[in-house]
């Protein structure tokens, strides 16, 4: 049976950029739900012994588990935002600037293009910085959807459903991601899952 993980920060840590108060509907409530959810969806199925990222893969695209996908998908999805944020205001290494250099043009240019693509999801979803076929790239996806599904491998992720910024920002959507983007981004946890 999965379990709750701790969040990697205490829950007023991000404040003010992301309230306690958020925290308590969004990880409290929202996360816990998913991970109640799968688990009874699971449970006396051969599903309970793998892993949540095992579930996800062979779940994928199969309209009978759906409800499993989707919050399997959501649990993850979740765990990785909260390690994805970090009170620190932690700076990528000169390898990985390079690196987004490289993919993006400029620092500028990347950040431009996350709040872009974050901005343009429509309705609930994700915008996640990924690595694939050696290049960095951005993308979102919609509603439980993950980069894991489709062989690709994330490397940070900003969660743009409403219930994530709402109590804190209503619908100014575009500061919250910059106070993300520029603020709250953990840049180790990103370099750990390059393995910089």
């Amino acid at each position: 049976m999965f379990t709750l993980p701790s969040l990697p920060f205490a829950p007023s840590a991000l404040e003010p950029h992301i309230s306690a108060r958020t925290l308590e509907f969004h990880y409290g409530k929202h996360y816990q739900a998913y991970v109640d959810n799968l688990n009874k969806l699971i449970a006396g199925t051969e599903l309970e012994a793998k892993s949540l990222e095992e579930i996800i893969i062979v779940t994928f695209n199969q309209p009978d588990k759906a409800a499993i996908f989707n919050n399997a998908a959501q649990a993850y999805n979740h765990n990785f935002y909260w390690q994805s944020l970090s009170s620190d205001s932690s700076k990528p290494s000169l390898e990985l600037v390079a690196m987004i250099n490289t993919s993006f043009g400029t620092w500028d240019a990347f950040v431009e293009q996350f709040t872009t693509l974050a901005l343009s999801q429509f309705g609930s979803g994700w915008a996640w910085l990924i690595m694939e076929e050696g290049k960095l790239k951005i993308i979102k996806t919609a509603n439980a959807d993950t980069p894991i599904a489709h062989g690709q491998k994330p490397l940070l992720v900003v969660d743009v459903w409403e219930h994530a910024y709402y109590l804190d920002y209503q619908n100014r959507r575009a500061d919250y991601i910059k106070n993300i983007l520029t603020i709250l981004l953990n840049w180790n946890f990103a370099e750990k899952n390059l393995a910089l």
